[in-house]
Order: structure tokens, then sequence, then C-alpha cells
């Protein structure tokens, strides 16, 4: 293959976002926009940049090249002013004066006045800090090594553990596994407002399953050994505390027997809170933190298959309103205060913050656009948004940063927008791909299932019959049919040009179409989401007569929909011909507990919810072409569940190949891998769907 090909700029641009501003945030006074971004298009060496929100002017902050790191800048904090920035470089604490730095060109290092902003912490103890956190007033500075919360002033003094592990698998201040993957809560500390005190998780993995991941091709490397929680087995415990820097220690009181999840936490002006979830997930308090640990309820759901959890809630506006959601018949509605403000239909995807009363967030009329919303008690709803495609932003100090995914650019493009100001564009030096996809948005069969089609390039109608190739994610984690114009439109429009017609179809479980539809799945991941793509299949053919060789018929997936792809064959293969299957989970007790209970319940109370979902039970069945590819470092889905499957297979004699991918976690990322993965999936569905039939004369 050409070294420009699709498949390996995909790897070499990380899907064509490097070079692309990600995680904007406007200063208190919304004069100043800080965001990470790398030089160019290939580069993958992010830098902290400010942008003048009067001028436009943008300034290098820090700059990872010109201090001397060899990685990027990852992520970073800020102070409630946002003129201190906290941020980690290789093994070393960093601080930056946000206000400061070099006006610079975006193409050349940083040098001269920009260093002088930027310096190093001096940390007491060996180990890399992680996840550093300023206080409010920009005093301090909290971070966490080798499971110990410490804070050190900002001048590289007074450095102290204020909660250090009481045994190994015991942490304090980060999250843990589950509630990073599963829960959407990536943190395990937060200041109080004036910076005198700390709420802090401590996690105890010492009762979660150890389990190992090893790198069979470097047979000189020990394993790494992992707590996962799988389904059905023991959680971390997890707790919470109040920390003061006076070297108080009180613990937060709830029962936790009842209710072990801890799902979000905060402090606000109104004091610390936290969101609490049963094991069975039917049930989620929203709890307020007193100054003695005590906790009262602030609002509380429930659900009879599950509570879904939001991006951003609970929250609260600056006179203490509660902000959350409500599933109502088939809508999920932003509340306030426990009362619906938003409208049948409109479905809540994620709260990004508040700014006053004024609450910020994202939301679907059409399961294929996500717009961005604002709610506010004196002027109700506005939509800040136009356009088909995927909206989302962040605003603070009057000053929103607007981020639209659309018209082929995967990486998106953002606009600072500013009352009395011109609009100012975040710019961005992500490569553009060399080719568009243009799928064409369908609506199919009764349910409306949303389904984009992608034909060859130059494809003119009643040039005969397309082999078919389903492409779908299926699962409830994801949409793959959108006007967003992501990354993975490209790779179905490449497999489109090989002379496929490329189907992929959102059904039931998948987001933005409300709660009904997404939870049609409780108790069975695998037979409504089939059914659907069946349906599609059939819809389409029945639309456009002529186009689909509905004897040629692949599927291919990742994850979950590499599950749907060997679920296909093995149950349908008077539909599905061949499939290939990328790092799918073939038994759902080897996932973990908050993932898979939530749809299939305790495997104890449910076993024949996980029994007929496995692919290992249903291995005698196969009767068609079947790929496995599987990542042999992949710590997500372990290599294990491909091994098991491929021995099932093996011991009822249903001949299948197999394709491990040495040092390759959950997702390839290096480029020859990526560009001869796709190729290798290629020849094998050309390889299984064999030749076009000849045409009479």
């Amino acid at each position: 293959m050409p070294t420009d090909s699709l498949p390996r700029s995909l790897a070499r641009t990380r899907r064509f976002t490097l070079g692309a501003p990600t995680r904007p945030r406007p200063s208190a006074d919304g004069t100043t926009v800080l965001f990470l971004r790398s030089r160019g298009g290939t580069d993958p060496l992010d830098c902290l940049w400010a942008l003048d929100t009067a001028t436009g002017a943008e300034r290098v902050v820090a700059d990872p090249a010109a201090l001397g790191a060899d990685g990027g800048i990852t992520a970073y904090d800020t102070d409630a002013t946002g003129r201190l920035a906290a941020f980690t470089l290789g093994s070393a604490l960093w601080i930056a004066d946000t206000t400061a730095g070099t006006t610079a060109d975006t193409t050349a290092p940083a040098d001269g006045p920009a260093e002088a902003a930027v310096r190093a912490v001096p940390t007491a103890v060996p180990g890399p800090p992680q996840d550093p956190r300023p206080d409010p007033t920009g005093r301090r500075i909290a971070y966490v090594t080798a499971g110990a919360l410490r804070v050190v002033s900002v001048d590289g003094t007074d450095d102290r553990a204020l909660a250090e592990p009481e045994a190994e698998d015991v942490s304090y201040g980060l999250a843990e596994y589950v509630a990073a993957e599963e829960m959407y809560r990536t943190r395990g500390h937060w200041w109080s407002p004036d910076g005198t005190a700390l709420l802090v998780a401590r996690v105890d993995e010492r009762p979660v399953t150890r389990v190992f991941v090893a790198d069979p091709s470097d047979p000189h490397r020990p394993p790494r050994a992992l707590r996962y929680p799988l389904a059905g087995t023991a959680n971390a415990d997890v707790s919470l505390w109040l920390l003061g820097l006076d070297g108080s220690r009180t613990e937060v009181r709830w029962d936790r027997t009842a209710f072990e999840y801890l799902t979000a936490a905060g402090w606000d002006a109104h004091g610390p809170y936290a969101a609490v979830q049963s094991r069975d997930q039917r049930t989620v308090r929203t709890l307020a933190v007193g100054p003695d640990g005590t906790t009262r309820v602030l609002a509380e759901q429930r659900d009879e298959h599950w509570v879904e959890l939001l991006p951003g809630l609970p929250a609260r506006t600056a006179a203490g309103a509660l902000v959350g959601s409500a599933d109502l018949g088939d809508t999920r509605h932003l509340t306030v205060d426990g009362e619906p403000v938003t409208p049948a239909g409109l479905q809540l995807r994620e709260v990004l913050g508040t700014d006053g009363e004024q609450v910020l967030f994202t939301a679907s009329d059409e399961p294929t656009e996500t717009h961005l919303w604002t709610y506010r008690p004196d002027a109700g709803l506005r939509r800040l948004s136009s356009g088909p495609g995927l909206h989302t932003g962040v605003r603070n100090g009057g000053t929103l940063v607007l981020t639209t995914r659309a018209d082929g650019h995967p990486a998106g493009r953002s606009t600072v927008l500013r009352e009395g100001r011109p609009e100012l564009p975040l710019v961005s030096h992500a490569r553009p791909p060399a080719s568009a996809a243009r799928p064409e948005l369908l609506r199919l069969g009764p349910r409306e299932l949303r389904a984009s089609l992608f034909l060859p390039t130059g494809h003119r109608p009643g040039a005969g019959p397309l082999p078919v190739l389903l492409d779908p994610y299926g699962g409830p984690a994801m949409q793959k049919a959108t006007s967003g114009g992501l990354w993975w439109d490209l790779v179905s429009q490449w497999f489109a040009d090989q002379g496929f017609a490329v189907l992929v179809v959102d059904g039931r479980g998948t987001p933005g179409r409300g709660p009904r539809w997404e939870k049609a799945v409780y108790g069975d991941k695998a037979g409504p989401v089939l059914e659907d793509q069946i349906e599609a299949l059939r819809e389409t053919d029945r639309l456009r007569p002529g186009l689909l060789d509905t004897g040629r018929v692949g599927i291919r997936g990742w994850s979950f929909g590499g599950y749907l792809a060997a679920y296909a064959v093995l149950h349908r293969p008077d539909v599905f011909h061949a499939a290939s299957a990328g790092a799918a989970p073939t038994d759902w007790r080897t996932y973990d507990t908050h993932w898979q209970e939530r749809f299939l319940g305790h495997p104890d109370e449910h076993p024949a919810h996980y029994d007929e979902g496995s692919l290992i039970t249903a291995a005698p069945g196969l009767r068609r072409p079947l790929l496995l590819v599987q990542g042999l470092a992949d710590d997500n889905v372990f290599p294990a569940h491909a091994l098991r499957l491929s021995r099932a297979l093996l011991a009822a004699g249903r001949p299948h190949e197999v394709l491990p991918l040495a040092a390759t976690g959950h997702r390839p990322g290096d480029e020859a891998v990526v560009e001869n993965l796709l190729g290798h999936e290629l020849d094998f569905l050309r390889r299984s769907l064999g030749p076009a039939p000849r045409t009479p004369a």
C-alpha cells in the first residue's frame, strides 16, 4: 500500500486529531482561553496556549520541547481565576503563569520570555506526580504520588502528605477503574473554595480480583498485575474523607453497604457533595456533606432497569439549585431543583457546567445530531448551535468556546464567542483527510433506524449489485450513524471504495433516542441489536433494489462491534456470510462489574443473561468464515476473550482465523499495524465472500 494511504494517515495523525485545539478553558473574567495543541498534524506533543479574546492573539504558555521534556502536556488544571495552571511533564510537577508567555509563531519552538513563566515545582518524594490540582486561591497544589495525596505550596515549600496508603493496593485521591471507565468520574480529590481542605476518595482495591496481562512476544518482560472487578465479583471499597490542611481528618458517612458506588463528587460554594449508587444501579442518591461528615439526601432517582449516569451531574447553580436529570416516559429531561425544564423529545446528553443560574448542556432532538443549549430560569431554553453535526462547548466569564464536528473535519472546529466581540477561531493545525466520506443518512423500517450508507466513489446506479459490509458498533456506549463526520466514517468510506456497499446502523441500545430505546437491551445485549441490523439490511435492499448483493454480506466491528460481528455469523449464518471481529468480549463474565451488571444484572442472580450472550457457548454453531483480531496487551478486553473462543471453536472442529497483535492495547496506534490490519481485513472479506456472480449474457 502507498505510505499516504488512509489507514496509515489515521495512525500518523491519530485519526486526524493531532494539531487540533483541545481542552479549551476560558478564564474567570473571560478575557483568556487556555487550550492544548501541538504544532502540526503529525506532532504528538501538545503545548499549553492562551488566546486573548479581545485581540485574537495566541501565546505559548508552556512548550514541552523548550522545557526539555520528552512528552507533551496531556491535561492541566487551573486555580479559580485561570491565572495559575498546573500539569505534569515526565516525572515532574510544573506550574505556569498563564498571563505571561510569548506571542509566538505557531510552527516554531518558543523561546525567550515564555520560560520565565513556567517552572518545575520540587516535590519531596520520588515518583511521578498524578492529577495535580491547584487550589482555587492559587496558593497550593494537590497531587497524588505512590498512592498518597500530597499538597505543596506553589513555591515548592511545605510539601506534605495529607493521607498515605495504609497498605498495598490502597490509594488516596484517584478514581478506581470502574469510576473512570464507566461512571465519568475521572477524579479522586476536590478542593474547598477557600483552599483549606479537600474532599478525597480512599480506594481499597484489596478485595478486587487480580488479573495478569503478559506480552507473549517479549518473554523477558514480566506480566502486568491489575486489579480488575470481574462481573459478579467484589468491587473496590471506596470511601470519602474530608482532609484539612490543619491535619484534621473526617470520614463522610453514608450506607456504603447499600450504596457501594461513588459516582460523582465535588465541592462548591454550598459545600461538599457526592452521588452514590446501589450495586444493582437502580437507585442513585445525591448527598450534601456536612463539616462533621454526616450526609443528607438532596435527591433520589430510581429506575426498574438502571439509573443512567450522565457526565457533569450532579451540579448546583450559584443560588444552590440542584441540577440533575429525570427519565420520564421516553425522554431524558434536564431538571433544576427536581423539576423538568426541557420538553418531551429533547434528550439530555451531558451537563457542561453552570455559570450563575445558567446551565450549559448538550441535547438531541434528532439522534444523528447533538446541539449546545442553555437554560436560565428567567429566560428559559436557548439553543446556541446550528446546522447538522455534533456540537459541544465550555463557558466561563461570559466567553463561550463552541466546538462543532461536521463536514468531514474529524477533529472539529472551535470558535470563541464573547458578547460585543467578533467571533474568533481557535486555529487548528490538524491535517484534513485526503478524501472525504460521503454517507447517505437513512431512516429505515418502522423503528426509523438511523443508518449511514456508503457507496464507492463514483458509483453509478445500475452498475450491478455490490457485496455488503455492515460496519456497526451497535452497543450502548456509542453512535456511529451521525452527521458528525467522525474518523470512523472515513474507514467505512475506505471499505466502500474497495467495492462494497457499507451500511452503518445504530439500533436499540445506542444513545440519543431516549430511555426506552436505550433500555430495550436490558437482559439481552445481543438479540435486539442483531434484529435491528438485519431489519436495516432488508429495508435498505427494499429501498435500493438491485444495489445490494444479499448473497454476499460481511460484518466487521471492534469491541462491542466485534462481539456483534461474531454473534451475527454464529446466530444468523443465513444472513451474514463472513465476520471480522476485533477485540470482541466473548464472555460477559470476564468484563467489569459496573458495565455488565448494568445491562445483565448480577451473574449469580441472572446466569441465563450471561450464558445466552456468550460467544463461547455458541461456538459449535459456526458455519461461516470468522476472523478474530486481538491486541495482546489489551487491558480492557483481555486476550483471554479471543483465546478462549478460539479454543472452543477448535474443540468443536470449526475452522477460523486468529490475528494476534503484539504489544497492542485495545485500540491499535502503530502506523504499520493500523494500515496492514485494515488491509488484512479487506483480504479476508474478499476471500470469504467470493467473487461476484457472473451476469448471464
